[in-house]
């Protein structure tokens, strides 16, 4: 594998994460793409985004939720790429890119079945109370980025 980190501010960089988006959950999980991008998918959203040889394989969006922390949200991995360490590598620059611009938290909702994955990378859940999305129970956490090491 031969990946690269991007920074997507580009119409063809972000074109990278949607595609990602519309490949790994809405054509996996049968979300319409109504679904998928919602409200939060805007020229001001930041986006994280893994190419394979250009190839575009994993991304996140985030988004201000205060003046202190931040929502990261619609983390993808292609099928393909699961199980390569791709989540944490996206996770990691979503995390320093928010520190970077003055975020001292990071919020998640988690898929149930990912929960386990955020506690590894130093997420807590914030509140056992389930969120459902329409399409997947979500348990939201946090994670202080000023102990980032």
């Amino acid at each position: 594998m031969n990946i690269r980190t991007i920074r997507a501010c580009e119409l063809w960089q972000r074109t990278g994460a949607y595609y990602v988006r519309i490949q790994g959950m809405s054509k996996q999980h049968g979300i319409t793409l109504r679904q998928e991008f919602d409200e939060h998918d805007t020229p001001d959203t930041d986006y994280i985004l893994l190419t394979d040889d250009d190839f575009p394989v994993a991304t996140c969006r985030f988004y201000p939720l205060s003046e202190d922390s931040a929502m990261i949200g619609r983390v993808v991995v292609l099928p393909e790429y699961r199980g390569k360490g791709l989540g944490r590598i996206v996770m990691d620059e979503a995390e320093k890119w928010l520190s970077e611009k003055g975020f001292s938290s990071a919020v998640i909702e988690a898929r149930d079945v990912c929960v386990g994955f955020y506690r590894k990378l130093g997420y807590n859940i914030t509140d056992d109370t389930p969120v459902y999305g329409g399409t997947f129970t979500c348990i939201r956490m946090e994670k202080e980025l000023n102990k980032l090491n």
